[in-house]
């Protein structure tokens, strides 16, 4: 059974257990929703773990709760009496508060935390902290941490839900699902849509979780970048590479441009900025110059005048704000899905 949503306000009708919207009569619970469509995996550990119908639940799922992030009321009671913890061993700005929105727009209980002001500075383990946290009852964990692997490592000891909101260079999932909700909305179906994820491609956990997800969908996937800045067996993942930026753009129906992650770089990729913006950055001209218009998507932070210049991240073929949008309700749907697993 689906979720049944609807465009009044919710909090006239509460029940026991986890509530969504109403549309017509019905209700749909925790305990309903565990008996219909759900997700495969107790927890969203990256997009290489979850199916594409997975993908395609977590996208309808989204596209209702758009909805509700664009009414006058934006806050239903769906994870009301559950409580997440936001746990970021990295810094993050919109992923972070894109989740919290995300999680206080369901009603939840949410507790923040941050490496920098927290125990671990005084030699605490994750697994310890993790384990306090849970000692206060929380239920799921939103968590970004610099080590590949440590959600597989915390999943593995632990009870609660775990959504890896970014770990390392390995994986970012919602980043991903919110990508390709963001290109469908422009480009319909994915199958055989040609797509070009341009930058620092070595560093960029984007970069793999986007893979993952457009392959899954059908899509066509090209990487662009300077010969240093591509993984070696990245063919393995069954995409093209490509190191002239302008062909790579007229290849293209999209293109996902990356910054260039200066602070994962132990020695120099790269002469400088400047000679990497000469040849792989993207300007308005360079648009321009093509027989086609092509969307231009970018996860941020941006770095104007690097990989992308103004002109081109304001332009109307941006959807950079678009994807922020997308990312509260993507990240919306996951939380929700993900409660329906909650033991």
């Amino acid at each position: 059974m689906q979720p049944m949503w609807g465009r009044t306000c919710p909090h006239k009708w509460r029940r026991q257990g986890i509530i969504i919207f109403r549309s017509t009569q019905r209700f749909t619970s925790v305990k309903e929703h565990k008996s219909g469509s759900q997700l495969s995996t107790k927890h969203l550990l990256g997009i290489k773990y979850i199916t594409r119908e997975d993908i395609d639940l977590i996208f309808r799922t989204a596209t209702k709760f758009k909805e509700v992030i664009n009414r006058p009321i934006k806050k239903v009671p769906s994870l009301r009496d559950v409580t997440v913890a936001n746990v970021f061993f990295e810094n993050s700005t919109r992923t972070r508060i894109s989740f919290e929105l995300a999680e206080r727009r369901l009603s939840a209980d949410v507790v923040n935390f941050a490496a920098s002001s927290s125990s671990v500075s005084k030699g605490e383990t994750l697994l310890d902290t993790v384990n306090n946290l849970l000692a206060m009852k929380v239920d799921m964990v939103v968590m970004r941490h610099p080590a590949p692997g440590a959600h597989h490592f915390l999943a593995q000891h632990i009870d609660a839900n775990i959504i890896n909101a970014g770990d390392g260079t390995h994986e970012h999932p919602t980043q991903a699902l919110l990508d390709a909700y963001s290109l469908i909305e422009e480009l319909g179906d994915l199958e055989g849509k040609n797509i070009v994820i341009a930058g620092d491609i070595l560093h960029s956990r984007v970069a793999l979780s986007n893979i993952f997800c457009l392959t899954k969908l059908g899509a066509n996937v090209k990487v662009c970048g300077p010969p240093t800045l591509i993984p070696k067996h990245i063919h393995s993942l069954g995409v093209e590479v490509e190191y002239d930026i302008r062909k790579a753009l007229r290849w293209c129906d999209a293109a996902n441009v990356l910054r260039i992650q200066l602070e994962r770089q132990d020695i120099k990729y790269i002469p400088s900025l400047r000679e990497y913006t000469r040849y792989y950055g993207i300007n308005k001209q360079m648009l321009n110059e093509l027989d086609k218009k092509i969307v231009i998507m970018h996860p941020g932070p941006i770095n104007r005048g690097v990989e992308l210049s103004s002109d081109v991240a304001d332009s109307d073929q941006s959807v950079i704000l678009r994807q922020v949008e997308n990312g509260v309700a993507i990240r919306m749907a996951v939380l929700y899905l993900l409660a329906g697993k909650l033991g």
